[in-house]
Order: C-alpha cells, then sequence, then structure tokens
C-alpha cells in the first residue's frame, strides 16, 4: 500500500492510464452516466493517489484556486469496487484536505458532490452552500471546507 501525490506531467503512462480507467469505469460505466470525463483540468491538477497491490484503490484530484473556481478544488473522488468498504474513500479525502490547506496553503475548498454523499462530505467538515441542482442527470450539491 503505497500513497502518491503527482502532477500531471508526473504521472507515468501507466498511472494516467490506470486512474483515467478506473474514473470511467465509475463515473460513466458503474453510474450509467454518459458525460465528457476528461475536462481539461486533469493537467493542473495534483494528482492524490493510493496503490494497492500496484493497482490504484482511490484517487482524487485537487484542482488549484483560480482554476475551475476562485477556491481550490478536490474532485473525481473514487474508490476502486474491489477495495470498497476499507475506509480508503474517507483516508484520501483527508489526507487530500490536509494537502491542500498545508502544502498549497489553501483557507477554503469548494467540492461539488454527489447529493447523496452529503453526509460523507459533512463528516469531513464540508459545508453546504447550494440547493440540489442535476448535473450529467445526478443530484448534486455545492460544499465549502473552511480551516478552522
Amino acid at each position: 500500500m503505497e500513497w502518491y501525490i503527482k502532477t500531471f506531467g508526473e504521472l507515468s503512462n501507466e498511472e494516467l492510464y490506470a486512474i483515467l480507467k478506473l474514473r470511467v469505469e465509475v463515473f460513466v460505466v458503474e453510474q450509467d452516466c454518459p458525460y465528457p470525463e476528461l475536462d481539461d483540468y486533469d493537467q493542473a491538477s495534483v494528482h492524490y493517489f493510493l496503490k494497492v497491490n500496484n493497482e490504484i484503490a482511490a484517487n482524487v484530484r485537487i484542482v488549484p484556486a483560480g482554476t475551475k473556481y476562485s477556491e481550490a478544488s478536490i474532485g473525481r473522488v473514487v474508490v476502486n469496487p474491489t477495495f470498497r468498504g476499507c475506509g480508503y474513500g474517507q483516508e484520501i479525502m483527508r489526507k487530500a484536505i490536509d494537502y491542500t490547506a498545508t502544502v498549497l496553503a489553501e483557507p477554503r475548498i469548494k467540492i461539488q458532490g454527489q447529493e447523496y454523499l452529503e453526509r460523507f462530505y459533512t463528516e469531513l467538515g464540508f459545508k453546504k452552500i447550494s440547493e440540489s441542482y442535476l448535473e450529467d442527470g445526478i443530484p448534486h450539491i455545492d460544499m465549502i471546507w473552511e480551516r478552522g
């Protein structure tokens, strides 16, 4: 089990392929949601991921402030179905929040989360800042984390 933090340019071809493959498997295929997964934010982002037995177990991308939103953002939060139930979702989010707040020195983090995960994100310190809305046919809400 090993954690990695890499910019887009630091990702190997194999790592990039594995991350994109996992995201498509979960967000497009599993959730039956055809949408443009490749949105041109990966290149500016920091990719935080966990490998277990050389397989991507969990992944998030940290989008710098001023790129997608005025605040920094954590998105494309995904846990490989093989590794669900191991706590990796919470663990990677805690690590990503810590990295964003300390290394990037960002006081606020904005996320666009699927509405059914509101409790998950609330437990991590995020507060809901929008009403529910449909994004690619799935109910979402905007949430903010602020250094306290």
